[in-house]
């Protein structure tokens, strides 16, 4: 069983402070500081360019990605880190859709990141082929998946309102139609148990910097199904995905296994961190994780329905279709949660209306919880929300 007053212990939270916006920005481990001066320091300093074989910057994105792997049910071998998530997101598209090239429809629903959807509008204008990227509602995927299709690309949780998709069934029921699947882990990879090997997903896609506490711009990861992997065709063919990247060809020939969805060279400094961050995660038991995570969510939704009756509950109430996350509609949602800032309980707005507080039992525990509603619960009922101050909306939200 996982010590969550241990791993509390390794974070870096600011005095007073109770961070419920770890599904957005992970927190700093403690020891993450010196692991990336040693880096810097010990091996760029020290090594300089040969620091990219003596000290393992090259193997970096295999070897962390598959302590990744581990966390959302990968086979070993299957998981590479680097670049951004639309970048992977248009690397797994793309060789999703070549793999059913008879085909022109990808579906996805309007809870789906932006960002994915984008990157699939611009994927398939390139292309010019005929393509049609088809958005529903969540609640209506199912009745969308035809033998017309050709990729269902979700992502799992939605980022707004914490609502889970059913993986597991959703994959089954667009393989049984002959299509392929593209899965965005970003909000589930570190909030719950993911078994992309047993859901038998074929792609699978996620960042670091959120539940894994990566940082900012941690770099972003790719899962490959073993039956893919092979004879997917990297659209994106950087150099370090070719079969032998420092014979300089100038002809691409794809590199074995994960490796050909490498793109670029890899951020080695973020990896540094990431390594710190994934030592804590390496000792956490996701099962153990996701229990204590849905007591968090529900003592956070019965503290919050009993004392601010103006707020409206816009995840799911069953917590089993529900990630790691709470979202609540306050019509002043985003001055009300620049007030709750204020007073150091950090969570953040999604547009139009919503409250967002993530629940990572890493680093936030009951009495975490009982603090936090009871500052909600002043500003609500106080109205504190209700300053010019707090109207002026930021950049980033």
């Amino acid at each position: 069983m996982t010590d969550f007053v241990a791993t509390k212990a390794m974070f870096h939270l600011p005095e007073g402070m109770i961070y419920l916006d770890g599904n957005s920005l992970g927190p700093l481990p403690k020891a993450t500081a010196a692991r990336v001066e040693q880096s810097i320091t010990a091996e760029w300093g020290e090594k300089v360019i040969t620091g990219w074989n003596r000290a393992g910057w090259m193997a970096q994105p295999t070897a962390l990605g598959d302590r990744i792997g581990r966390l959302i049910g990968a086979e070993p071998g299957h998981v590479v880190l680097g670049d951004t998530l639309s970048i992977k997101v248009y690397q797994a598209l793309a060789a999703a859709i070549d793999l059913v090239p008879d085909r022109r429809v990808i579906l996805t629903d309007n809870g789906n990141f932006p960002s994915d959807i984008y990157m699939a509008e611009g994927l398939i204008k390139s292309l010019g082929r005929g393509y049609e990227l088809r958005v529903v509602d969540p609640e209506d995927v199912e009745n969308h998946i035809n033998d017309d299709l050709a990729v269902l690309m979700l992502t799992q949780v939605d980022y707004r309102t914490g609502r889970l998709h059913d993986m597991q069934a959703l994959t089954a029921m667009a393989q049984a139609a002959g299509a392929v699947t593209v899965w965005d882990l970003a909000h589930t990879a570190g909030a719950m148990a993911v078994d992309v090997k047993g859901y038998n997903a074929d792609f699978a896609i996620g960042c670091t910097y959120k539940y894994l506490n990566g940082g900012p711009g941690a770099p972003a990861f790719i899962y490959v199904a073993p039956r893919h992997i092979d004879s997917c065709q990297p659209a994106l063919s950087g150099w370090l995905g070719h079969e032998a990247p420092f014979a300089f060809d100038l002809d691409y020939r794809p590199g074995t296994g994960i490796e050909r969805m490498r793109v670029g060279t890899p951020p080695v400094l973020q990896m540094a961190a990431l390594d710190t961050s994934l030592a804590i995660w390496d000792q956490v038991d996701m099962a153990a994780l996701r229990k204590a995570s849905i007591a968090l969510t529900e003592q956070f939704i019965a503290g919050i329905e009993a004392q601010c009756p103006m707020m409206t509950l816009a995840s799911p109430r069953d917590p089993a279709q529900r990630g790691s996350q709470v979202s609540f509609h306050f019509e002043h949602g985003y001055a009300a949660m620049q007030a709750c800032i204020a007073q150091n309980v950090i969570g953040d707005f999604r547009a139009p209306d919503i409250m967002r507080f993530g629940f990572t039992p890493l680093f936030i525990d009951a009495a975490d919880v009982d603090a936090a509603v009871a500052v909600i619960s002043d500003v609500m009922r106080n109205r504190r929300w209700d300053d010019p101050t707090f109207k002026q909306v930021s950049r980033v939200t």
